[in-house]
């Protein structure tokens, strides 16, 4: 069974434009989030998936450049881009991060991929829902192909067209899905880019760390000697799904 993880990456954010590409401590947003799930000991692939729109060529060039594995799909029908990309590279179960997730933890999304596994009566499992605990920016999802294909054949709305799994957990009773959950709710923590502010955060934070591999337990422990970043994108709204 072929794992392959897919990162879903744009540069026409409207709050802040090209953010995928913009720079988080000397690396690129998007070459943090590709080094971090590389980093996953239950993906076996991991791969890019950007659109065909004409400002995502430089996505499709950076990652040529590094040597990322790369995939362009509909700009405005981000699920059939995934089912396509999930089918060219051979996916069994797919996990689906974002680019704007500076901060990912691959120990995360590698506890929400055997939450799927060790259950074969599973679908779909995340980090999420029902409830989100979690930092938002740390979001990990995993699914069977099946189910991304059943979910491409029942999503009729465009939000659902845009946003990948949205018709998996409108509709829980057509789905058995598997939830990772922390311990404690740290969900006022925001950790995913959208403004100016979030990426002014995750470079303190890098700048903190001065590398890669801290986990997401080790920047909670940093906010408390820099209470200051709680402040920083606190009025950061996250925009609702149409």
């Amino acid at each position: 069974m072929k794992n392959v993880a897919i990162i879903q990456a744009r540069m026409g954010s409207t709050r802040l434009p090209g953010k995928v590409l913009r720079d988080v401590n000397g690396m690129t947003m998007l070459d943090r989030v590709v080094r971090s799930v590389m980093r996953c000991q239950y993906v076996d692939e991991v791969v890019v998936a950007t659109s065909d729109l004409p400002m995502d060529l430089a996505i499709v060039n950076h990652c040529r450049d590094f040597g990322y594995r790369v995939f362009a799909g509909d700009h405005l029908d981000v699920l059939s881009r995934f089912v396509k990309a999930a089918t060219q590279f051979e996916a069994d179960r797919v996990i689906r991060i974002t680019a704007d997730c500076p901060l990912i933890d691959s120990q995360i999304i590698d506890q929400v991929v055997i939450q799927l596994e060790n259950d074969p009566l599973l679908d779909y499992a995340c980090n999420f829902f029902p409830n989100r605990m979690y930092p938002r920016g740390l979001d990990a999802e995993a699914f069977t192909l099946e189910t991304l294909k059943m979910a491409d054949k029942l999503s009729r709305e465009a939000s659902q067209r845009e946003h990948v799994t949205l018709q998996i957990y409108q509709n829980p009773a057509l789905y058995r899905i598997g939830s990772v959950q922390p311990r404690a709710d740290h969900s006022h923590l925001r950790w995913t880019v959208d403004t100016a502010e979030d990426l002014r955060l995750v470079n303190l934070i890098y700048k903190h760390f001065g590398h890669q591999r801290f986990h997401w337990r080790q920047v909670l422990e940093a906010y408390d000697s820099n209470p200051h970043w709680l402040s920083i994108n606190q009025e950061t709204t996250q925009k609702k799904v149409a």
